[in-house]
């Protein structure tokens, strides 16, 4: 299905293409990304399932109405759930991870189940905390157009990408990209807020009985298995699952091994 388009509860446009048959499933993106990014594990899974990949506002064919309000992102989903026929698992890599867990709640049976890898919750001294003005941070450099030093910012800070890496970075193609979205790093800052400041996951953020899949690389850094871990802790259903020789990376650059994983998991 060629790019649709639905009107949310506040009157925004969200740009959506559905692609396959089966069980519902709907891609999440993550910060700086629209829905082309995750593709290549949005093609798989429709080999698998009805896949639904929409472009979150402020990205791509979406509008972005100000001032951003995370709730708004819930209401998109539930249309777009609504689209698919009014049941839906929500796949996502990194940050979008978490708003798909506030829409699960949310939403609650609308929801079959959850599938995220490695969401980036920092619950302990496995790695710093992000700064307490991170948002803040992020909004003021895009409101000075400076959305490259906001680019950087998130990579060195977020990211714990050495200054002397990103300088080459700068060179891809990618960088521009990632720079015309920048703003998206404070939406999703905004989501992650209490989170990643070192401390236990809150026990009542999230009220879900929908299954959770987390995966997570064994190559990646440990604190995303902390972090996966602290989701087991505090919802009941999750099941944590480690993919030999993957990293951060995975969903987007091994797609294959991320989907294996799911279907398994949904055929169980």
């Amino acid at each position: 299905m060629s790019e649709q388009t639905l009107t949310s509860r506040d009157g925004t446009t969200i740009a959506y293409e559905v692609h396959g048959s089966g069980t519902a499933m709907i891609v999440v993106n993550t910060v700086a990304e629209d829905r082309t990014s995750a593709g290549g594990i949005a093609g798989l899974l429709a080999q698998h399932f009805t896949v639904l990949s929409y472009d979150r506002r402020g990205r791509g064919g979406s509008g972005d109405p100000q001032p951003y309000d995370p709730a708004h992102e819930i209401e998109d989903l539930a249309a777009l759930i609504d689209v698919v026929g009014g049941r839906a698992a929500l796949i996502s890599g990194s940050a979008g991870g978490v708003l798909a867990l506030d829409a699960a709640s949310a939403l609650g049976d609308a929801v079959t189940g959850l599938f995220l890898y490695e969401p980036p919750f920092i619950v302990d001294d496995s790695r710093p905390p992000m700064p307490a003005d991170y948002v803040a941070h992020v909004e003021s450099l895009v409101a000075d157009g400076k959305r490259s030093e906001a680019v950087e910012y998130f990579m060195t800070e977020a990211l714990q990408i050495p200054a002397e890496w990103v300088a080459g970075m700068k060179q891809d193609p990618s960088w521009d990209a990632a720079a015309a979205l920048a703003h998206t790093y404070a939406y999703d800052g905004r989501i992650l807020e209490g989170l990643q400041d070192g401390t236990p996951l809150p026990r009542d953020r999230w009220s879900i009985d929908a299954p959770v899949l987390v995966l997570v690389g064994a190559n990646s850094e440990p604190f995303f298995v902390c972090a996966a871990n602290a989701l087991a802790e505090i919802l009941p259903d999750v099941t944590v699952e480690l993919l030999p020789g993957q990293d951060h990376a995975a969903f987007w650059m091994a797609p294959g091994a991320v989907v294996d994983s799911v279907v398994a998991f949904v055929g169980r």
